[in-house]
């Protein structure tokens, strides 16, 4: 009976999620004259890396040009077009949902003009197999190359069928042609001439929807970097080439159980920064913050290098945030605890400084929110206050705010039986009745629960937009970033919208419930921005709009980005809300400053009481005299758009 009873628990018990992996390595070229001497040593590493986190050798699909290299027990076929797509495609269908599959390539990358118009910089990248040709005019394309339409496409499917997808790519996507580094060194990209590719065609724009699903990407450089191979030895005229990429990440993910994708990936831009070439790893994706192959909950730790955090107000800390110091990403025991103090935009310093083994920080305590200074409470009219002034006593028993007898952020004033909090200035309803935010309380919440939330916000959004506006306003001039609203009318139907009309340019800053907003975002600049859109909403609600889904939101010089938005249908006549766009400046080994964490109101604090009572991070972040103790004695180079919006009522 126990037999069978364990044998029934078996057959009732869910499938373990499985990992497959397609691992393509290129270095010899049949029709063009681009050899390279790391690609197969690169995928014989990955294989065994992955062997190593138990997967299985059978699930591993290996295309290589050197298959002497790889580790027993492993099939291998030639790196061709087809090769691939059918290896893609077996792992696709011998998956099912919560499974994993895994693609790498390491070999050369292109860029080819875009014949579909999905890319804002009118270039596709594309991977160059082992049979890859010239450019075919009549086909608009690089004969046997495998563009990134194809990958997302694939990625699409897997993704779909609740399959999550990981991408690791160790090629160049540039195209402004080849450049081997100094010494020994050599670039993984070839010429668009070299495959007779024209320059100057490009298909009129499309609108393609963000992947969703379970996903992560990780790209060995930046679109105007190389990414480069070198030999292990270099006095080894015939020795083993590696990838600069692919064995930094190798090493990390040999590191143990428990780390992110994102950790791995800064533990592998760590490695790299102390390279020959500039090389600076890039990734994206919802699971950049997940454990790699789900095992377990992941922690998040950030880099310590030379006594610093390097992590700063742009990533959410601030001073007074107690961290435990370790001496890797993952795992391990604390070598000790410390404060964050002198928090600048990207770094922070710990006090005291750290032992010298320690190489990663892990919050434990944040910092307490600032409380918001609050106005004594007016009245608009004569009514009765019933239990609003205990719920405004009760956020300042929280800490969520405290009252002022001078300079605030926010009036209350009862008004119709109800509190609106207005601007310092305490006018009610500028821009007509309903446009100051009212506190009301959502299904479920009373009063003072509906007040504790709405304060919260407040606090938080409303020292978001400062600070945000202060960093810009340190350095004057032109924004980086430009950015075209259209507007696509539409009108509630039912308890939904009804289908947008053709639109045109926003014209003023007039909208309605239901209407589409489409952002076409330019990079006006010289150099590479990261950029972030979040919207505002009439109840200091800050919601990151910009990018989705963790893909990367990076510009480069000239290239745009296309992102919507729609206006709740419930949204109150006369409300006024915030489109908020904020660019950084890429700084060269940093990574992506992707805020949309900070949209999050427990993600911006200051002050943390009775440790370091002098220091506020965004008052020195404003101050004159603040200077980040980084790699940069600059402050970041950040630009800020604010475009407000006046709601009226609905389209007819």
């Amino acid at each position: 009976m126990k037999a069978l009873l364990a044998l029934l628990l078996t057959l009732a018990a869910p499938a373990m999620a499985e990992v497959r992996a397609v691992l393509v390595g290129v270095g010899d070229y049949l029709a063009i004259e681009a050899d390279l001497r790391g690609p197969g040593a690169d995928v014989a590493l990955m294989a065994e890396v992955l062997v190593g986190r138990d997967v299985l050798p059978e699930d591993i699909a290996v295309l290589t040009t050197d298959p002497a290299l790889l580790p027993p027990g492993l099939s291998h076929a030639a790196p061709t077009r087809a090769g691939i797509r059918q290896a893609m495609a077996l792992a696709a269908k011998a998956s099912l949902p919560g499974d994993t599959v895994l693609f790498y390539f390491s070999g050369h990358g292109t860029q080819a003009p875009d014949m579909d118009g999905d890319e804002p910089g009118g270039r596709d990248e594309v991977l160059l197999p082992m049979d890859a040709g010239r450019w075919n005019g009549a086909a608009g394309e690089v004969e046997n190359a495998i563009s990134d339409d194809e990958l997302q496409a694939w990625a699409r499917g897997l993704l779909g069928r609740g399959v999550q997808v990981v991408g690791i790519i160790d090629a160049c996507h540039s195209g402004t042609g080849f450049r081997a580094g100094p010494g020994a060194g050599a670039a993984r990209v070839v010429d668009p001439a070299l495959l007779g590719i024209p320059d100057g065609v490009q298909a009129a724009p499309a609108e393609r929807p963000p992947l969703t699903g379970d996903h992560v990407f990780l790209y060995s450089s930046q679109a105007d970097q190389r990414s480069y191979e070198y030999p292990l030895d270099p006095a080894s005229p015939g020795g083993r080439w590696q990838g600069a990429f692919t064995l930094a990440l190798a090493r990390a993910l040999q590191q143990g159980d428990g780390a992110s994708w994102g950790q791995v990936l800064a533990a592998a831009r760590m490695t790299m920064q102390r390279g020959a070439q500039a090389q600076d790893p890039d990734g994206e994706g919802t699971l950049l913050d997940r454990a790699v192959f789900g095992r377990g909950a992941p922690v998040d730790r950030f880099p310590v290098v030379g006594g610093q955090v390097m992590a700063g107000l742009l990533r959410g800390v601030a001073a007074g945030d107690e961290v435990s110091l370790f001496g890797q990403p993952a795992g391990g025991d604390s070598l000790g605890r410390a404060l964050l103090a002198d928090v600048g935009p990207g770094t922070a310093q710990l006090d005291p400084p750290p032992p010298p083994a320690a190489a990663w920080a892990e919050v434990i305590r944040p910092a307490p929110l600032p409380p918001l200074r609050l106005a004594r409470l007016a009245r608009a009219d004569g009514g009765d206050p019933g239990p609003w002034p205990a719920a405004l006593e009760a956020a300042v028993a929280e800490g969520l705010a405290v009252w002022s007898d001078g300079a605030s952020d926010l009036v209350p004033v009862l008004t119709g039986g109800g509190i609106a909090l207005a601007g310092p200035d305490g006018v009610l309803d500028p821009q007509g009745p309903g446009s100051t935010p009212r506190i009301t309380p959502a299904p479920g919440e009373d009063t003072t629960a509906a007040t504790l939330r709405v304060i919260e916000r407040a606090a938080h959004a409303l020292r978001f937009r400062d600070v945000m506006a202060g960093l810009a306003g340190a350095r004057p001039g032109k924004a980086a970033v430009g950015m075209e609203i259209e507007r696509r009318p539409a009108a509630p139907d039912g308890e939904g919208c009804g289908t947008a009309a053709p639109g045109g340019p926003l014209d003023g800053a007039t909208v309605a419930p239901c209407d589409e907003l489409w952002l076409t975002l330019a990079n006006r600049s010289g150099q590479d921005q990261d950029v972030t859109v979040f919207y505002l909403t009439q109840d200091f609600t800050l919601a990151p709009l910009w990018p989705a889904n963790g893909l990367s939101n990076r510009l480069a010089p000239g290239e745009t980005a296309r992102t919507g938005l729609q206006i709740t249908p419930g949204t109150a006549p006369n409300a006024v809300e915030d489109i908020l766009v904020v660019a950084v400046e890429a700084v060269p080994g940093a990574g992506r400053a992707d805020l949309a964490r900070l949209a999050t109101p427990e993600r911006l604090r200051g002050r943390f009481a009775g440790v370091h009572p002098e220091t506020d991070a965004i008052e020195n972040l404003l101050s004159p005299d603040a200077r980040p103790r980084g790699f940069s004695a600059a402050r970041p180079v950040l630009s800020y758009l604010r475009q407000t919006l006046h709601v009226t009522g609905p389209t007819r």
